[in-house]
């Protein structure tokens, strides 16, 4: 699972990736600074595996990632093609989630393609270029599914019917992850990959002064935002690319004391990313190593399971399952039996946030 950085050039995005990554991505001040998507695996931050590693002291901790991907800013025209736009395109379709950075300061050294700063205008820009890639492809699938319907045939119809209704959004200049489907209908499209009904995070780029308490051109994505019922962070690009330069720790939280800052907003937007994803974690905990494991929201024991390795699913027996809170309440598994908080599942149960996990299999 990965999540995309897109929106127009010279708004951050490169910049907020070497934050998020701690890569390198090469950030200036012209457009197409970034041509090949850079690609980073970013540790998500979890308090959670700090208590487990603290009780258990295993010779190595082993946090949950994701991956975030550095997409370069598209412009007017991109879904014809317009400043490399297919290619840019292509590269978001290949993302399971979107975070869109919307340039939301003045600087008269840092130029903007369109001239001036205008937010909301930045997010038109990008939303229909995404609509008109979508647009196309619903209408190909139209075209294809009208030539071979058959007279009777319930499925090709239902899908027939769901893609005039997406049709129809998108030529109201609307994205679709507003759009109400059942689950039914999202499987009939799920294959489609349609660019404006991935989950989106907005992040306004503002100004180390406006970073508490933001500024006009925030209030005015927020409004927006809030009817698509979207989430946006404010968060200064500029800052956080100082906090992740300073290398050592007492100096960083010195940096941070400074500016009143609990810790790195870029932080935070790791952890929304997580949940936009709809990514959860359990945990394998011993002397050796305790480890957050990545899973969907939803998934049952044996698939949890096959995560770690396959033949855990293949063979899975039972999961003996402990709650992050129990194992923080009798902080042993000898205590935890004894208190009778073990439980042990089979292969419908549904894996929770947090839960401490042992499978047992057999191949």
């Amino acid at each position: 699972m990965k999540a995309g950085i897109i929106g127009l050039p010279n708004v951050g995005k490169s910049t907020l990736f070497n934050c998020l990554s701690n890569s390198k991505a090469h950030s200036a001040n012209f457009p197409f600074c970034t041509i090949e998507p850079n690609i980073g695996k970013v540790n998500v931050p979890d308090q959670r595996l700090t208590s487990l590693t603290d009780i258990i002291n295993p010779k190595q901790t082993i946090p949950a990632n994701i991956e975030i991907v550095d997409i370069a800013g598209l412009v007017k025209g991109a879904s014809k093609g317009e400043g490399l736009g297919n290619q840019f395109l292509s590269n978001i379709r290949e993302t399971d989630a979107l975070i869109h950075v919307l340039r939301c300061f003045e600087d008269s050294n840092i130029t903007h393609i369109e001239g001036s700063i205008d937010p909301l205008r930045d997010k038109e820009i990008i939303d229909l270029e995404l609509q008109i890639k979508d647009l196309e492809t619903v209408d190909k699938q139209i075209e294809k599914i009208s030539k071979k319907l058959r007279a009777g045939d319930k499925e090709d119809l239902k899908y027939l019917s769901i893609l005039q209704t997406i049709k129809n959004k998108l030529e109201k200049s609307e994205n679709l992850r507003t759009l109400s489907i059942d689950e039914d209908q999202m499987k009939l499209i799920k294959d489609l990959n349609l660019l404006t009904f991935k989950p989106i995070l907005y992040v306004c780029n503002v100004s180390e002064n406006d970073l508490n308490n933001g500024n006009d051109y925030t209030n005015k994505v927020y409004e927006i935002i809030n009817r698509e019922k979207s989430e946006m962070l404010i968060l200064a690009v500029s800052l956080e690319a100082e906090i992740f330069e300073i290398e050592d720790f007492n100096d960083r939280q010195s940096f941070l004391k400074d500016y009143q800052i609990k810790e790195p907003a870029s932080l935070r937007l790791i952890t929304k990313t997580y949940k936009l994803l709809r990514m959860q974690t359990f945990f394998t905990v011993g002397e050796k190593e305790v480890k957050a494991w990545t899973i969907q929201i939803g998934w049952n024991a044996p698939k949890a399971a096959g995560v770690i390795h396959s033949d855990f699913e293949k063979g899975f027996i039972r999961a003996e399952v402990i709650s992050f809170d129990d194992y923080l309440t009798y902080k042993s598994e000898i205590k935890i039996k004894e208190a009778g908080k073990l439980r042990v599942e089979g292969k419908e149960y549904i894996v929770k946030d947090g839960d401490i996990i042992h499978f047992r299999f057999n191949v």
